[in-house]
């Protein structure tokens, strides 16, 4: 559908209301982020293994000597041949590194697929960002992106699978992977965990989303099937 069509005067009237709109939420993110900073954390017990490219990898190792990490939970079950396509939807929103490493903080993701599956598929995305397999760890489960009751209780976005039903969510449920963000913070060798997001809060990295959502047809999901980029 086509914009319509006013006068001038009439545009400028309307930009101006929708500006103050604009300018609350502008308010209210800074406002949500500086709660975010305050959030407790949670000391992390386990001695996590990861496989990276160059070999085995501890969470502390992820950091990279930096003092933060932002971990992306990137949906890859080891059955698979590549990467979840939403995700490679949020992971194409990922800048230029040295814009976090110059805040002292790390990017890196993490899946449970093989190492051998993942550094193809990223070199074939055109990724820098860091790359790692939690297989055989439980890295997953403990923070629920891996659904397998066998293992542990499902939970996802800190709902239990019930809650999750009787919310109609019953998707977010199911067997198998989930996607998500993960914060930690470095003090010493000690790592803590500071925050973690799924769903739709993980909408607010994803930059093609925020700069579709200026223009008159916005994100257009219901016309146009989500790819990875070298498929279109």
């Amino acid at each position: 559908m086509s914009p319509r069509v006013v006068s001038a005067d009439e545009w400028v009237a309307a930009r101006k209301e929708l500006q103050a709109a604009e300018e609350e939420a502008v308010r209210t993110l800074g406002q949500i982020a500086s709660r975010r900073r305050e959030m407790p954390a949670v000391k992390i017990e386990k001695d996590y293994v990861f496989e990276g490219p160059d070999g085995k990898a501890s969470l502390l190792d992820l950091f990279e000597g930096r003092t933060q990490l932002i971990v992306q939970h990137f949906m890859f079950d080891p059955a698979w041949d590549e990467g979840c396509p939403v995700c490679s939807y949020q992971a194409d929103s990922v800048g230029h590194l040295a814009h976090l490493h110059a805040r002292n903080t790390s990017y890196a993701a993490v899946s449970r697929a093989p190492i051998s599956k993942i550094e193809p598929f990223r070199q074939r995305m055109g990724w820098a960002f860091p790359w790692y397999s939690s297989q055989g760890s439980d890295f997953n489960y403990d923070f629920h992106v891996t659904h397998d009751e066998s293992v542990t209780p499902i939970e996802y976005n800190f709902r239990t699978a019930q809650e999750l039903v009787d919310m109609g969510r019953a998707w977010s449920a199911r067997p198998g992977e989930q996607g998500g963000i993960s914060v930690f913070f470095r003090d010493g060798d000690t790592v803590l965990h500071t925050w973690s997001g799924y769903g739709p809060v993980t909408d607010l990295v994803c930059e093609t989303d925020i700069l579709l959502d200026l223009t008159p047809l916005g994100r257009q999901y219901e016309d146009v099937e989500l790819r990875h980029h070298d498929k279109y």
